[in-house]
């Protein structure tokens, strides 16, 4: 069942309310279903801006406003290990370009802020850098993208998140990019075992806010 962006509930994690944010039910696999009941915001950056902006705007409203908000699912890399999960140290847009104008690339006209922005890294897994965009990225494109890894909602996320001063934190699992994607299943083979994977990172992530993590100790 996909939960509706006006009724988007939050989890208990280690004591604490945590909303979790995913892009597709593919990704949504047993092990995360016996753990989370996350926001499924449709896929790419547009989809999860509104999903996550309209689910954050009726917690507020209701004054349960989580106290940490996580993105989690697939990515896509030339270079991380393929099936592994990664905690997002920071996360960039690529899709924003205003070069014409004399913007350096990735950098929102008008907006203060660099492009690039520092996520919190609490668990115990390894950290890349990431790059959200509207496109999937495979072969050769890899090769304009300054991060580590590659995924279409994160970014968005976190644009939402920070409007209602919710910390992000994100989770990516490898799904693909050591070899060209040609069909749908070169991205979907690696998503079952990439769901336990994220399942115990959810089990880190409860053991780590009971322990009293708080945002910006990590």
């Amino acid at each position: 069942m996909i939960l509706e962006p006006a009724r988007a509930r939050t989890d208990d994690i280690g004591g604490r309310p945590v909303l979790f944010l995913m892009a597709a039910d593919a990704e949504y696999g047993p092990a995360l279903r016996a753990r989370i009941r996350p926001l499924r915001t449709g896929v790419g950056p547009v989809e999860a801006a509104l999903a996550t902006a309209v689910a954050l705007a009726g917690l507020s409203a209701a004054g349960r406003l989580p106290t940490l908000a996580v993105c989690l699912g697939s990515a896509g890399s030339r270079t991380l290990e393929q099936g592994a999960v990664y905690q997002a140290s920071s996360v960039s847009w690529r899709d924003i370009d205003a070069s014409a104008l004399g913007f350096a690339k990735g950098v929102t006209p008008f907006l203060d802020r660099e492009p690039e922005t520092r996520l919190s890294t609490p668990l115990s897994l390894p950290s890349a850098r990431l790059s959200t965009g509207g496109n999937i990225v495979t072969g050769a494109a890899y090769d304009a993208i300054d991060a580590d890894m590659v995924d279409m909602e994160t970014y968005a996320v976190l644009r939402a998140c920070e409007h209602f001063g919710v910390p992000l934190v994100g989770l990516r699992g490898i799904s693909d990019g050591a070899e060209d994607l040609r069909h749908y299943d070169g991205w979907a083979a690696l998503l079952p075992a990439l769901d336990g994977h994220l399942a115990t990172a959810v089990d880190e992530l409860a053991a780590t806010l009971a322990a009293g993590w708080t945002q910006g100790r990590g």
